[in-house]
């Protein structure tokens, strides 16, 4: 008997040794939605429910040779980018998928959950002149869109103003999320011409850790089975808020999502 090979989907992200975020919360999104998840491991963090307690980031060259032996041998029909720590690092990425052309999604990772710093201050402006220009969706929270345009979103009003400064960086969609801001959390997905609106119930729980990779995770593994990128973001919202209503306690701190709360 022959078994189809699944979609497959490549995050380059770190790893998160408490398993709520980054490289483990990507593979465990890619699993429950059904494509083969792979991984380019970029830093490495001593994390838990807490915060980050420290992170190293990987040499370049072990960075470029996970991505040649991945791309060159197996493919990928979408790749994730999370936290790259350094210029360095974010060049590397950018010139292999930059080459691959597969479509790609950008969480643009500046600091933890718990707001603990996970990129070099030198790094973000190679983020916005070598990565997002070659990006399919940008997925920033408030928090980044702020760093990478210096655009300050108050209330709903100013979401498509912030999307465009995020567009004008080269990206072929901006999701600008506003989970941040008071009342119903509403994300706004934008080309600079068509506009879509995902508004959700907000969810009177605590543990959230891995939100963002979750949802970049999500939207690539949609991508990967076909969907386009509208239909890709709404899929990929429906999952995230279905983790976030199920997510329990773990450590003393923030507990994770849950990425298995559709089989529970």
């Amino acid at each position: 008997m022959t078994v189809p090979t699944p979609p497959r989907v490549l995050t380059v992200a770190g790893s998160d040794s408490g398993g709520g975020a980054g490289i483990q919360a990507d593979l465990k999104t890619m699993m429950a939605l059904g494509v083969h998840g792979m991984s380019v491991i970029a830093a490495v963090t001593a994390q838990n429910s807490l915060g980050v307690q420290g992170y190293w980031e990987l040499p370049p060259e072990a960075v470029r040779a996970q991505l040649d032996a991945v791309l060159g041998d197996i493919g990928a029909q979408a790749v994730k980018t999370g936290m790259l720590a350094s210029s360095a690092l974010v060049e590397v990425v950018a010139d292999a998928l930059g080459a691959y052309g597969a479509p790609l999604v950008v969480d643009p990772v500046g600091v933890s959950k718990h707001g603990d710093s996970l990129l070099a201050p030198e790094a973000v402006d190679t983020i916005r002149t070598r990565l997002l220009p070659i990006a399919t969706v940008v997925t920033p929270n408030l928090w980044e869109v702020e760093q990478l345009t210096s655009v300050k979103v108050e209330d709903e009003g100013d979401l498509r103003r912030a999307a465009d400064a995020v567009l004008a960086l080269g990206p072929t969609w901006a999701l600008v999320k506003g989970g941040h801001l008071p009342g119903r959390p509403v994300d706004l997905l934008t080309d600079g011409v068509s506009e879509y609106r995902f508004d959700a119930e907000r969810l009177d729980n605590r543990h959230t850790h891995g939100t963002g990779c979750t949802l970049a995770s999500a939207i690539a593994s949609w991508i990967a089975r076909g969907e386009d990128v509208p239909g890709a973001v709404g899929r990929a919202k429906e999952y995230v808020t279905g983790a976030i209503a199920a997510g329990f306690p773990l450590g003393s701190g923030i507990g994770p999502v849950d990425h298995a709360w559709q089989w529970h």
